[in-house]
């Protein structure tokens, strides 16, 4: 899933499981729910939506159209795709917690079980703060080489990396707690007899 497409396909699943779509609308949506470092074509989307189709994970509709107006074709997730994303959500290996896929897996935990949540968010957490060793090592080494404006930008990383851990901390945190025993076994007292 760590791919580019198998990003859109996991993102558009998600979407359709909430309602069906035309092209135009789930575009919009990914921008919007997910295009903060990029934005989709549609260069890219129906070229995801055709191998989706094809591998029976949607199907497409053309409704009647509007006067003057070719007809919008509306996708809907299959039993099979909702099988796959479900699946797909499960999943969590590496690719879950990578920059391009963990913001979209991150989106639809709703549907994700709590075990499974947990090992996205400390595989997370490991991965930024593998991040932040490497950025303090090498900005240690570098520092003084580096003009203003290339060490701003390594500060500014180190700064982001170190507040991703806080707030991973904080969801780790409350995943934990929200799925502890609401009701702890007494404590032992021993054998009384």
């Amino acid at each position: 899933m760590g791919n580019r497409s198998g990003v859109l396909e996991l993102a558009v699943l998600g979407l359709l499981h909430e309602a069906p779509m035309h092209g135009y609308e789930l575009r919009k949506r990914v921008n919007a729910q997910f295009g903060w470092g990029r934005v989709l074509s549609f260069g890219s989307l129906y070229p995801c939506l055709k191998a989706m189709l094809r591998n029976g994970l949607i199907t497409a509709d053309s409704g009647t159209p509007e006067s003057g107006r070719r007809p919008k074709i509306v996708y809907t997730i299959t039993a099979d795709g909702k099988d796959h994303f479900a699946h797909a959500m499960h999943d969590a290996g590496p690719s879950a917690w990578e920059d391009d896929t963990f913001g979209v897996r991150f989106s639809f935990f709703g549907r994700t079980d709590p075990a499974t949540r947990l090992r996205i968010l400390e595989g997370r957490r490991a991965r930024m703060e593998e991040r932040l060793a490497n950025f303090r090592a090498a900005m240690s080494r570098t520092a003084e080489r580096m003009d203003a404006y290339t060490l701003e930008l390594q500060r500014h990383g180190l700064e982001s990396a170190e507040r991703e851990v806080r707030w991973l901390n904080e969801l780790i945190d409350g995943e934990r707690s929200r799925h502890a025993s609401p009701h702890p076994p007494p404590p032992d007292q021993g054998d009384t007899r």
